[in-house]
């Protein structure tokens, strides 16, 4: 067999190659100019977490984070909160999660905290645009629950100054309320504490005015599956709030804890914006040991998000464990 009839076509294969090499160019120039490499995003994907909780959908939705200077804000030596920090691979300022926990029971929806709105800088405020990427709308919030009435936990409550959650009742701790909503308190305050107060009253008193403030001042349910338990130390009013379906059960404790590289290891430890510091260790104590002794899951406002997880003791220290992530909601 000649090569010609082994291979018909072999007499054209330089017209061929030709031919492809043209082709190649020319889809080349019709693509415009090679970039190396794309540009950078610079975006982090929407901040919801979402999980059941017995017939409850809990979905923790994030406010954004900020940086805080804890080297200088914890009541303890600098090199002993730097040590514990580089044992978690971190150093301050640490960028410190605000958290919002978003809880469906089926027939009520109750958002716990509001995050900072406008009052606290461009790196915080993302609640809303969140809420909506995890498919819900403000106008369906029913009631919303205030730990306390900082400013990173109530600026969400306003939003263009009209109410953000208009069809939402408010509850908080009344000793919080009273507090922080007081015209007196405010005109005695220090300069740098003003802020404190003003924030309250501006994203509070809309609420107030419109009727759909209800305090509270003992211990009790607020809506079928929840409850509020006072934790005072860090505002004379802080409150935590128990969820439970099915047996199960979440602590959302809001400012029990700022950093986790140091009040875990030793929960005595306070930070500068507890108001009364020995009451908010001898609580944080008392909870955590509550809350490792009966296995119940914790939520908190400025661990990392998505800020879910178990205790266990570790002698007087006690060791975080994060939720497994999960897609298989049911």
């Amino acid at each position: 067999m000649t090569r010609s009839t082994r291979f018909p076509h072999a007499q054209h294969t330089p017209l061929l190659v030709v031919a492809i090499a043209l082709g190649a160019l020319a889809v080349t120039l019709a693509a415009g100019p090679v970039v190396a490499a794309a540009p950078m995003i610079k975006t982090q994907a929407p901040g919801f977490y979402r999980m059941m909780l017995g017939d409850f959908e809990v979905t923790v939705i994030n406010d954004g984070t900020t940086s805080l200077d804890v080297d200088k804000l914890l009541a303890e030596p600098t090199a002993k909160t730097e040590a514990a920090l580089k044992k978690s691979f971190e150093a301050s300022p640490v960028e410190t999660s605000s958290n919002t926990f978003l809880i469906n029971t089926g027939t009520k929806l109750v958002l716990i905290d509001t995050g900072a709105g406008t009052l606290l800088g461009p790196t915080l405020g993302k609640l809303l645009v969140n809420l909506r990427a995890a498919g819900y709308r403000p106008e369906q919030i029913d009631d919303v629950l205030l730990t306390h009435m900082h400013p990173d936990h109530v600026g969400g409550l306003m939003v263009d100054g009209a109410l953000a959650f208009p069809n939402a009742t408010l509850h908080a701790n009344k000793r919080d309320s009273d507090y922080w909503l007081s015209q007196a308190n405010l005109d005695k305050a220090p300069a740098d504490a003003k802020g404190y107060f003003q924030g309250a009253m501006a994203s509070v008193n809309p609420y107030v005015a419109a009727g759909k403030y209800q305090p509270f001042d003992t211990d009790g349910a607020l809506v079928p599956g929840l409850r509020s338990i006072a934790t005072p130390g860090h505002t004379v009013g802080h409150t935590s709030y128990l969820v439970e379906s099915k047996g199960q059960r979440l602590m959302v404790i809001g400012d029990l804890i700022h950093v986790a590289a140091v009040q875990f290891p030793d929960p005595g430890v306070t930070i500068a914006f507890d108001s009364d510091a020995s009451t908010a260790a001898a609580t944080r104590k008392k909870v955590f040991g509550e809350l490792a002794s009966d296995h119940v899951l914790l939520g908190a406002e400025h661990l990392q998000f998505p800020a879910l997880g178990h205790l266990s003791a570790a002698g007087k220290s006690w060791r975080w464990v994060p939720v497994n992530y999960s897609t298989q909601l049911r």
